[in-house]
């Protein structure tokens, strides 16, 4: 029987089952937290309680640390694994195939949701999240999933219009399904605790394992038995770190400038959006803005729509013919603006409008994601997606590591320090922007070169300026 060569609806399902989840655990660590600390129960339906300043002095402070320590450990145990995960799997899908970089990513996640259900459920000690952290990170994580998912986009789309269309799309399904998600995470979390959400999750990943494995069709047609690519027979290990070195060795000078360009500028800036929209739950859970489930819920649903927007602006600005480049340029512009205004935040009212300046925030992705695509010949994609998922694995847990202990610092005195230093580290890149807009960046120009080059009718002395 023929399968699908629709990733899509594998995205939307992933991206509702996560996003299920995500909310919930910084505000179940929170409660746990709570009631250890305080020896009293988590006041759910009195948040004046909790923010009360006679309490607050006491308690507040302190298990606003301790989430945010919980959060870092988390992050620090999980990130070797997970890179290197990361790493050799979505560069042996040009190898084997592109399933295998989604399937065992599915895997950890449907282990992680229902550790975090076990431990709800039985009310196991907290720590064991983190263990089953670092085993779902040994399959990869969603770096891995979304890595393997834009390698079988590059493979089914040969224009480069199409291809910047539909990986924006893809962060579209993303934002509009983890949008739908989170707003209902507060009203299912008041009506029936934390186990119900967990176990819910744990549904829609197991129906996206099986969509995965019996109905998704592979894009890369390989017999098992079959040998790998290039001179003899290499060791696996050694045939994922030659691809990736393929990548800059059989290209020109200025290609491998402007990839080098584009991965820093990728990495340094999904750096600084990371840590910074890492922290708005704990940030919303603080005084004085003591926000309840509910609205912790609305307000990430909203922070979800900026996928939907993004997408929208990557589409209305490529029909218009914007150059990627200012397409960019707005994306940083908007996260700048969204976190700076976060860190002033003080009450609901202002803490949802905030969320207005970052509506175009995510449209960066998709199109640096898209001209790195353009620049490199078909057999060299899976290697640049495992370059781009080890690069977005490590940006998030160090993002979220280093803001987490900079947000533990720094909530005595003034806890929207952590966002003004998202938006303040904007600057770099923006001048890595500026650099690539210099070197006069043209992905047509620069796949016409790619192709002599890589028959060996050109040389590797072109100029580094056009």
């Amino acid at each position: 029987m023929k399968g699908l060569l629709l990733i899509e609806p594998l995205v939307a399902f992933y991206a509702f089952a996560s996003f299920l989840v995500y909310p919930l655990v910084p505000q179940y660590v929170y409660r746990r937290l709570w009631q250890d600390i305080t020896n009293t129960t988590y006041p759910v339906s009195d948040n004046t309680s909790r923010c009360d300043p006679s309490n607050t002095s006491s308690h507040n402070e302190e298990v606003q640390k301790a989430a945010s320590l919980f959060s870092l450990y988390t992050e620090l145990i999980s990130i070797i694994p997970s890179l290197a995960v990361t790493f050799i799997l979505v560069a042996y899908s040009d190898q084997r195939g592109r399933k295998i970089t989604i399937i065992l990513p599915l895997i950890g996640s449907l282990f992680y949701a229902l550790s975090f259900l076990a431990v709800s459920f039985f009310e196991l000690n907290l720590y064991l999240l983190i263990v089953s952290s670092f085993v779902s990170a040994l399959f990869g994580g969603s770096g891995t999933f979304l890595g393997g998912c834009f390698s079988y986009i590059a493979d089914l789309c040969e224009d480069g219009r199409q291809k910047t269309l539909r990986m924006a799309g893809i962060d579209m399904v993303i934002g509009l399904l983890s949008g739908v998600a989170s707003l209902s995470t507060g009203y299912f979390l008041r009506a029936a605790g934390f186990n119900w959400p967990f176990f819910t999750s744990a549904l829609f990943l197991c129906f996206n394992l099986l969509y995965a494995v019996f109905i998704l069709e592979e894009t890369l047609q390989r017999p098992l038995d079959a040998p790998l690519d290039g001179s003899l027979r290499r060791t696996a290990m050694h045939q994922l770190t030659y691809g990736v070195y393929q990548l800059f060795a059989g290209a020109s000078r200025r290609r491998n400038v402007l990839l080098m360009l584009l991965l820093l500028l990728f990495g340094s800036f999904s750096f600084v959006n990371m840590g910074g929209h890492s922290m708005i739950t704990l940030y919303e859970l603080n005084q004085p803005l003591c926000w309840s489930e509910i609205l912790i819920g609305y307000g990430s649903a909203l922070s979800m729509t900026m996928f939907l927007t993004s997408f929208v602006g990557v589409t209305v600005f490529s029909r218009c013919g914007v150059p990627n480049i200012v397409i960019i340029l707005i994306g940083i512009l908007s996260v700048m603006a969204g976190m700076t205004l976060v860190a002033f935040a003080k009450t609901t009212l202002m803490m949802f409008l905030v969320r207005l300046p970052m509506l175009l925030a995510i449209m960066p992705f998709p199109v640096l994601r898209s001209m790195m695509s353009k620049i490199v010949s078909k057999t060299e994609q899976g290697a640049l997606f495992a370059c781009l998922a080890c690069l977005d694995s490590v940006n998030n847990s160090v993002a979220t590591a280093v803001f987490s202990s900079l947000y533990a610092a720094t909530v005595t005195w003034y806890p929207g320090f952590c966002f003004l230093l998202s938006a303040g580290l904007c600057v770099i890149p923006l001048v890595l922007l500026v650099i690539v807009g210099l070197l006069g960046v043209d992905e047509s120009k620069e796949a016409e070169v790619l192709i002599p080059e890589e028959e060996g009718l050109a040389g590797d002395d072109d100029p580094l300026l056009t």
